[in-house]
């Protein structure tokens, strides 16, 4: 599979973190910050130069595009992915990086294309909340799955079932390889949209965007009798409108955290 390199040039930060939040609702996938440069990128099959020109020129802004071979990706990756270390508990690394077995939750990803290494806030204010919730026994959703990482740490902290969905096949192909990296025997990779979803959740995981986050609220409480809903992906001026589309569906805010203006939230259901 074939992507796109997007790079914006001399972006100022209050403009890259508007410009990923719109690249996302374009099916973007993955993004990276280089001097004052963002770059993005996107499946060649969903690219359209005209809707992203129509951003920039938005923001007053240029960018150049590169094409990137699938083999040449999985080399740009590998120059520059570090391990992370979340929480002082949660190790997430390569699988070419030495293992730390010191630390009590080591993880291991290969992303490639898809969405979730803990390098971004979203998943790693996700992980950091995760670090604090009691997962022994539960059935827990993994909505938008990416890389599977947050599947794979719900199922390490004693998951009795997770169900890790992504619409995405690029996802699903990486989500499957990731989980049997970490020999996680709890979780079950499904391709779909929340549809595709199972009922009787106890803790459901879901670091999207607002505007499917928002449209996905409904079947999320369906899903759900009880239990804990934990959401990123979304900006501060967002969670208004979050906690506003929460409530209307029985979900009562619990914790809120944030990072250069990203937001990981808990609500209660």
């Amino acid at each position: 599979m074939e992507y796109y390199e997007i790079r914006i040039h001399s972006a100022s930060e209050g403009k890259r973190e508007i410009l990923t939040s719109l690249l996302a609702e374009e099916q973007f996938e993955s993004f990276m910050e280089k001097d004052d440069d963002l770059l993005a990128y996107i499946q060649a099959d969903h690219y359209s130069r005209v809707r992203v020109e129509k951003i920039c020129d938005q923001f007053n802004v240029k960018f150049k595009e590169k094409q990137i071979p699938e083999q040449d990706w999985n080399a740009e990756w590998e120059k520059s992915f570090q391990p992370v270390l979340i929480a002082g508990k949660c190790y997430i690394h390569a699988p070419f990086h030495p293992s730390r077995p010191c630390y009590p939750f080591e993880i291991i990803i290969e992303p490639k294309m898809s969405f979730g290494t803990a390098h971004h806030e979203t998943t790693a204010m996700m992980i950091e909340v995760m670090m604090q919730m009691d997962f022994r026994g539960k059935k827990v959703l993994d909505m938008g799955c990416g890389t599977g990482i947050l599947a794979i740490l719900a199922g390490k902290m004693g998951a009795a079932e997770v169900d890790a969905i992504d619409i995405d096949s690029w996802a699903f192909k990486n989500a499957m390889e990731n989980i049997g990296r970490n020999h996680s025997s709890a979780v079950t990779v499904k391709m779909g949209d929340v549809d595709a979803a199972g009922t009787g959740y106890d803790i459901l995981l879901a670091n999207i965007n607002r505007n499917v986050l928002i449209s996905h609220l409904p079947e999320y409480s369906k899903r759900m009798i009880k239990g804990e809903l934990l959401m990123s992906g979304f900006y501060e001026e967002d969670l208004a409108m979050i906690r506003q589309a929460a409530e209307l569906n029985a979900f009562l805010p619990d914790q809120t955290i944030t990072k250069n203006r990203w937001v990981a939230a808990r609500f209660i259901k």
